[in-house]
């Protein structure tokens, strides 16, 4: 039977219980710390830097509509807030590649029960280095053209009002198809076909792209939940991906 089409909350629900489990924990653990000090040190930097982001990107209003500034501040301000955690996901992700990426395959191993993938050892994480970072570098092909475009679209007058909100839905899509592309990865589906899977399950790929966008903005929180969900994408590619088996038979 298909999964609800917003299953999303579900799997990384699920995916938070299996990362605290003592088989997953250690597999966490690293890329953890490697989260935590990117996190503090990205904090600091924009903490310093936040109201001159927030000021350049303010359009400058007449006198005469300079009540408008009262309004349009709150919505820069989360404009700016998306571009740091936006940021800060990417940068993140990149580095913890890897690890990510061995993670979903023990998740696959403990939901399926049954274990296709190289025995853990360090050799074999170093050998996945290549192979993820260059999947990570065409995530950011594909995110950084779309990125500008937005990006620019911020400094137009008028127009960039919809910025904010072209950001979230663009966040939403980016964060479906960065951490289900880890178990894609693992099973050696091309970028293209990855990417037109989730365009066949848009919704229940927005819905969870959705869920983990809203929990990654929790400052510390999000610290936790990157793993989790990587272990809510392994699980949405376990049943999706066996439901369109199931049904291509």
């Amino acid at each position: 039977m298909p999964a609800p089409v917003l299953s999303g909350p579900q799997y990384l629900r699920e995916g938070l219980k299996l990362v605290l489990s003592p088989g997953l924990r250690v597999f966490v653990l690293l890329p953890l710390l490697i989260n935590l000090l990117l996190f503090v040190g990205l904090i600091y930097f924009a903490g310093h830097q936040f109201s001159l982001w927030v000021d350049t990107l303010m359009p400058s209003l007449p006198d005469w509509l300079s009540f408008l500034n009262y309004v349009l501040w709150p919505l820069f301000v989360v404009l700016v807030a998306l571009m740091v955690f936006f940021t800060f996901t990417l940068l993140a992700n990149i580095i913890a590649a890897p690890f990510n990426g061995f993670l979903s395959e023990k998740v696959e191993v403990v939901v399926r029960g049954s274990d296709d993938f190289p025995a853990f050892s360090w050799g074999e994480l170093i050998a996945m280095v290549p192979r993820t970072l260059a999947r990570e570098m065409r995530k950011l092909g594909y995110f950084l053209p779309r990125a500008l475009a937005l990006m620019v679209l911020s400094f137009i007058p008028v127009l960039n009002l919809i910025a904010a909100p072209l950001w979230l839905v663009f966040g939403i899509w980016m964060m479906a198809i960065q951490y289900i592309d880890y178990p894609a990865d693992n099973h050696k589906l091309g970028w293209n076909e990855m990417l037109a899977w989730l365009r066949e399950k848009r919704w229940q790929s927005m819905s969870f792209g959705g869920i983990v966008y809203l929990v990654l903005l929790i400052p510390v929180v999000n610290l936790l939940m990157m793993p989790a969900a990587v272990a809510g994408a392994t699980l949405f590619w376990v049943r999706e991906r066996g439901e369109d088996a199931l049904q291509s038979r």
